[in-house]
């Protein structure tokens, strides 16, 4: 594998001989991820969830990589994200969560992308804004069967349908509230409530798995997949071992090593206390680098660990702005010194343990991934 450059990134990264933290994103294994989940989708097409700079990863690195092996339709949060996404791929088909926000419309027909409309206000916007032709809403249609959040609500299929009718939108799509809980009895009854809203849209593709339920028992592919998770090495299928790669790689540098005796204590509040003499090392990220300070660590509360000279090496004290202290003291000390690199995320250590260990979920992990890392981007050669 080498490393590559995408010509968009935000912004730039530092060079890595300036950069306390490093993050190595690996572009085939989002690549092999895609492909297994498309071809998971018995014949539906597989498109791409993008939204949140790619997770963190780098929104245009990674739809480079998708587009390279056949992805055609991604799907970004807001207008702003599309527009930057269309910029560099002017026949890629994007979708935008956010709808139409008020005042919107022109921006979206501007930069050609796809709203997915939700509410009678943004519906009328749209019809207002003169952009269908040829029998095409050229929008989805987003309808809510449960989550409650966005969307028409499913007793209003027949009402939108004749209100465009004569303009047939581009998808017809839903969300899942809980994928991920395979027995959930909510899974079931919002499968029902779609199919019946389908009914009114007949030759529309339709769309509602995300990257869970492209796992569920009841396959419910439609015609369009939207993973998003586990593209980037989440896993999708919470309760069994995570069917897909390992995308990325986050390490920090050993800024410090030092000892302690017995008594001492470490960080902002004095969180943790040496029980025996102790070794610890200093390493330059924190949570302004997206470390979430839930994974400080005390005598009585467990938190985040790092990987480093093989050994498992737990975060102790608070996580402040720009710093992470963890115990050495059961590595070899001749293997770690002043300027090493150690994993944080990686092979050892999966976004979902993090996540675990800071109280949070594998999404925000990722989204929150920092931009004063080095950044370099792997792709097979």
């Amino acid at each position: 594998m080498h490393p590559v450059t995408p010509n968009l990134t935000a912004p730039a990264a530092q060079e890595e001989c300036g950069a306390s933290a490093r993050l190595t994103i690996d572009l085939k294994a989002v690549q092999d991820n895609w492909l297994k989940l498309a071809s998971l989708g018995q014949g539906a097409a597989c498109g791409a969830v993008v939204k949140a700079n790619g997770y963190g990863l780098g929104c245009e690195a990674v739809m480079q990589a998708l587009y390279e092996i056949g992805c055609r339709i991604f799907f970004i949060a807001t207008i702003a994200e599309g527009e930057a996404a269309r910029k560099v791929f002017p026949s890629a088909k994007l979708y935008v969560f956010d709808g139409i926000i008020k005042g919107g419309a022109d921006r979206l027909i501007s930069a050609h992308l796809e709203p997915v409309i939700g509410s009678l206000e943004e519906l009328d916007d749209w019809l207002a804004s003169g952009y269908q032709q040829e029998g095409k809403l050229k929008a989805a249609l987003h309808f809510d069967t449960g989550m409650n959040r966005l969307g028409f609500s499913s007793t209003e299929a027949e009402k939108i349908a004749a209100k465009i009718q004569g303009y047939a939108p581009s998808l017809i799509m839903s969300h899942f509230v809980s994928s991920q809980i395979q027995d959930s009895p909510l899974n079931s009854k919002q499968i029902s409530s779609f199919n019946q809203i389908c009914r009114f849209f007949p030759g529309v593709p339709a769309s509602m798995a995300n990257s869970s339920a492209i796992f569920m028992r009841e396959k419910p592919f439609y015609d369009v997949l939207r993973p998003g998770y586990a593209l980037y090495g989440g896993n999708p299928t919470p309760l069994a071992p995570n069917p897909m790669r390992n995308a990325l790689k986050l390490e920090a540098r050993i800024l410090t090593i030092r000892d302690l005796a017995p008594g001492e204590t470490v960080g902002y509040d004095a969180l943790w206390t040496a029980q025996r003499p102790s070794r610890i090392a200093t390493l330059g990220i924190g949570y302004a680098d997206g470390v979430h300070i839930s994974a400080s660590a005390g005598n009585a509360q467990i938190g985040g660990e790092a990987y480093a000279a093989g050994v498992f090496c737990p975060f102790i004290g608070r996580v402040s702005m720009d710093y992470i202290m963890i115990d050495i003291t059961d590595t070899p000390h001749a293997l770690l010194q002043r300027g090493d690199w150690v994993e944080l995320l990686g092979e050892n250590i999966t976004i979902d343990d993090l996540a675990k260990r800071s109280g949070v979920i594998g999404y925000e992990v990722l989204t929150r991934l920092g931009m004063r890392y080095a950044r370099q981007y792997l792709k097979r050669s």
